[in-house]
Formats: structure tokens, sequence, C-alpha cells
């Protein structure tokens, strides 16, 4: 099926014909130097454990240059991922080594792109890290975004539309070609700041791992550390609570279900609180609750009751017993190099990173790197005064 051209501003075509998207790429990617793409995705997840990949926008450059705004004179494509056998084109277009793809806060939509096409996008410049990095601004959202850096305002009218349903609305497709529009404008802006701060690798390292995190798709292997209330239960009920949450999300991917619609996170801690004596008395606690998973019953008790191997190795959320005066100097460290750096806080360490380093982690992932290289010669010292080295 041809392509139809939707409007002129900006132009954008809604693609059901996975070989309109082959010739696309085709094209660019015969260029000497195939450049930038700009890209979004629309996805589903508030019945799923998975993101359900909706729609993938894509924003090109013809020119292979940028004019004033950095935009170019390319065109955006709607591609409608539900199509039979866009799943290979869109591949293609991820693992293009030459292709870099320019995303804004990509995470979600990592998960949503793996999940559907089987791939990822490398190389990756995500623009929120980037305005993180030269000191724009941490945590942005592209509407934000796109007015502190282009001064110019986007739609955020459609955030929360169903963008599975057929035909999507005229408004709808406005919005998502609005979500790329920028992407080559603010590409060429923190580019630029990157490189006068020479900060290019940092940005580059930053969004590798992102992918790589996505790639992995690993569990969290202390999922409990994330709950506040687990900092009021002692260490075996931690260790308990610990256990529901693991086979929490493992029930979640293989149903491919909502972590709270298999077990919410106020059912979890009660039931991890105390030890039970046998399974009806768990079972009781259940039919109290009007969202428990009674038909999961046995292996939530299986799960209660049977420690994990590295359930000894778990870190315990704490309230009191940290040594505070520590974890200040090393904040305080922390706080003074950010400042040097011109860095919004949190992004040179966030407060889970220092106190993994508190606690004697040897430099955790994202502390690896460029980090390290910025904050071992200031924490250094500091580690080894309270008995960190």
């Amino acid at each position: 099926m041809p392509t139809t051209a939707l409007t002129d501003t900006p132009p954008y075509r809604w693609v059901t014909d996975p070989a309109d998207l082959q010739a696309r790429l085709d094209a660019v990617l015969a260029r000497p130097a195939p450049g930038l793409v700009g890209l979004d995705t629309e996805f589903m997840r508030e019945r799923t454990y998975w993101p359900q990949l909706a729609l993938v926008q894509l924003a090109f450059d013809d020119a292979g240059t940028a004019d004033d705004h950095g935009d170019g004179d390319g065109e955006i494509l709607l591609v409608d991922p539900l199509c039979p056998g866009m799943e290979a084109p869109l591949r293609r277009l991820l693992e293009a080594p030459g292709l870099t793809k320019v995303m804004h806060s990509a995470g979600e939509d990592l998960l949503a792109l793996r999940q559907h096409c089987g791939a990822l996008p490398r190389p990756l410049f995500d623009t929120q890290i980037a305005a993180a990095l030269s000191g724009v601004g941490a945590g942005l959202g592209y509407q934000r975004l796109v007015q502190a850096v282009l001064g110019q305002d986007v739609d955020k009218g459609e955030t929360r539309s169903d963008w599975l349903r057929r035909p999507l609305s005229p408004a709808q497709l406005r919005y998502a070609a609005d979500d790329v529009a920028h992407l080559h404008a603010l590409h060429a802006d923190l580019s630029a700041r990157l490189q006068a701060l020479g900060r290019e690798a940092w940005c580059a390292e930053d969004g590798a791992r992102l992918v790589d995190n996505a790639d992995n798709d690993s569990l969290e292997p202390w999922p409990h550390l994330a709950l506040r209330t687990a900092q009021f239960l002692d260490a075996p009920a931690q260790h308990r609570l610990l256990r529901l949450l693991r086979w929490r999300d493992a029930q979640a991917r293989i149903g491919d279900r909502p972590r709270s619609w298999i077990l919410d996170n106020e059912l979890a801690v009660a039931l991890a609180r105390d030890p039970l004596p046998n399974p009806a008395a768990m079972q009781r606690m259940l039919d109290a609750h009007p969202k428990a998973p009674r038909k999961l019953a046995a292996s939530l008790w299986q799960a209660l009751e049977t420690p994990l191997p590295d359930e000894a190795e778990a870190p315990l959320a704490r309230v009191e017993d940290r040594d505070r005066k520590a974890y200040k100097r090393l904040q305080e460290a922390v706080a003074q190099r950010s400042a040097a750096l011109g860095l919004p806080d949190g992004v040179l360490a966030s407060r889970r990173w220092i106190e993994a380093l508190q606690d004697g982690e040897d430099w955790p992932g994202p502390l690896a790197g460029w980090r390290r290289s910025q904050l071992e010669p200031v924490l250094a010292p500091v580690l080894a005064a309270i008995g960190k080295p």
C-alpha cells in the first residue's frame, strides 16, 4: 500500500507498506555518511508487563545537512509496526551502524523496540542525557527541552491516547510527528554544547549503557530496596519480601501482566512482615484483600517459604543504622565536584549510588567510566577515612 501525504507542516507520511520503508532506508544508507534519524515510539503498557509498540516515528534529513535551526529539509514517517513484515525494515534501521539514532528519554522506548523488533538503536544519542551533561538541565521532558533550547512550544495533548486503535486521529498524528520534528535541531544544539565542554564521549558512554541495559533487561536483583516500607521490616522480613517481589516479577513476565496485577506492594509487605505458620494463614490474608492472587496461592506460598540462594547477600533497606556523617561527607564531595563541572544535581551521582559506595560496592555500573574518573580523586580520601577503600 502506498504512503499517503497527510499534511505539509511538518511533512509527514503514514507508512503501512514495509517495502516503502525499505526503499527509504536504501536511499539513506546509500549515502557516504548516512547521518542521523530522529526516532520515537508510542506504546501501550497499562494492561501488560511488556510495552506494546503501537507507532514508530522517524525524522529523516534528505539533505544530510541541517539548516540554521538544525532541522534540514527532510520528512517524517509515521510507521505502523502492526502491519505484517514491518519488523524487518525497522530492525535494519535500528542496527545500521552508520546511522545515529536521536531519541529523547529513550528508556521505555528501547524496551518496546526490543520486544517488537528484536533489535535496539545503536548508536544512540539521547537528548535528555545530552541536556544533563551539557548543563541545560537534568530530567527535562521533551516539551520543556524544546522550549528551553529552541524557544518553541510542543503540544502534549495526546499523551494518554490509545495508540493501538486504528485509524489514528489527525490530532494523534500531528502529536506523533511533533515528537520527532525537533530532534535534529536539538542534536545540533546539544552536540555543539557537548563539544565545547569536551563531553561528547560522556554522552556516548551513557547512551550506550542505556541501550546495553535494555538489551540485558535483567531483573532488578534487590527490588525490595525500591519500597519505602521495607525500611521498617527486620532482616528476615526483608528477605521474605525479596522472595515475593522476585516471584512477582517472574509471574508478571510469564503472563505479560503489570506487576501490581500479580501482587501489589501493600499485600507483599503484609505477607512478609511476620512468619506465617501455614498456607491456611496465608489464605486468610489473601481472602481479606480484594486484589489478592488467589489462583496462584500455592505458588505464592512456595515462593514465600523458599529461601533464595543469594538472599544472605541482599543489602537491607535501612532507616537509622547508616553513618549519616559519612554519607554527608560523600554527598558534599559529590556536590562540590558537580558544581565545578556545571552539572545538575544527581547527574554525577545519585543518592543510591553514593550509598552503594558507602556500603563498600566497587564503583557500581553507572559510576564506572567517566564518572569514576571525575569522582575517584575527590571521593577516595573520604572513602578511606570511613574505612571503605
